[in-house]
């Protein structure tokens, strides 16, 4: 087990241009460590410490190298979608955002929080993380104060602010999804429960969850009945409506995958290699 992280954000949202900032900032031989990186990204030095842990949250960078997949989606020239204006850009940004789990709080709400509950308020998120933080293996990592600024943060991400004049937290990349819902009722403690939200199989592009099957699936090509729980979870798609999408996939992606269920033993597995790209064309190209 990995130790959990709680900060280096410094309090920021994701803003909906900062990775593509950082993208560009990158590919042009620049560092993060650069003394005129204030300068350069135009934003002050906290948030040039928030874009650079973006970045690496959203598995968009490993040891400020930029990966693939950010060229595929952010590169001026052949990018995609630089500007994820497209709301199924937005979802694979949450899929690598909750996958890549350097960011370990939005793994533990969407994946592991979401097993046991459908609403939540900041304080049992709190007392959520401060139970998976009780073990040998995560000694030292938990931090109220930390934890707290964190949980802050993640809902500035997903949930669309109420005063009309925050202009600023409408600019976070995430809240389109409406993933995370204000339920407008409170808890003993007078604090607001959020819910999340369900979504159909029409609500995210089947080529987007081959990507996730892609990414997840293990080096015996097979992705099993548990990953595909954490996609269901993931992408909030009931377990039926994922199967659904993993269906139409065999057919629009004929040989290549396919869904069985034998004696009650759901699982996917890869009848060839597919790259990712090919994949993600496949949707981007429609478009």
């Amino acid at each position: 087990m990995s130790k959990y992280s709680f900060s280096g954000h410094e309090s920021f949202q994701c803003k909906s241009l900062w990775l593509k900032k950082g993208y560009d900032y990158l590919l042009a031989d620049n560092h993060f460590t650069d003394i005129d990186a204030v300068a350069k990204l135009g934003v002050g030095k906290n948030m040039v410490s928030a874009i650079r842990f973006w970045l690496r949250a959203f598995g968009l960078i490993e040891a400020d190298e930029l990966q693939p997949v950010a060229t595929f989606i952010f590169d001026s020239d052949n990018g995609r979608d630089p500007f994820a204006e497209d709301l199924n850009t937005l979802w694979l940004l949450h899929f690598l955002l909750v996958s890549s789990e350097v960011a370990s709080i939005y793994n533990l709400l969407f994946v592991e929080y979401k097993r046991e509950k459908k609403e939540f308020s900041k304080q049992e998120l709190l007392s959520f993380i401060k139970r998976k933080c009780a073990v040998p293996e995560q000694k030292n990592v938990f931090n109220e104060n930390t934890v707290r600024k964190d949980i802050g943060v993640l809902l500035k991400n997903y949930v669309a602010p109420k005063d009309l004049k925050a202009i600023e937290d409408f600019s976070s990349l995430l809240i389109a999804l409406g993933l995370i819902v204000d339920t407008g009722k409170q808890s003993t403690n007078k604090e607001s429960i959020f819910t999340f939200k369900t979504n159909d199989s029409s609500e995210v592009a089947s080529e987007i969850i081959l990507f996730a099957l892609i990414r997840m699936k293990g080096t015996d090509h097979t992705v099993s009945f548990d990953v595909l729980q954490q996609l269901s979870l993931i992408f909030g798609l009931p377990m039926v409506s994922l199967i659904d999408v993993i269906q139409s996939l065999e057919i629009t992606f004929p040989k290549t995958l396919v869904f069985t269920d034998n004696s009650g033993i759901k699982n996917v597995h890869f009848l060839r290699e597919i790259d990712e790209n090919e994949a993600l064309n496949h949707y981007y190209d429609k478009l």
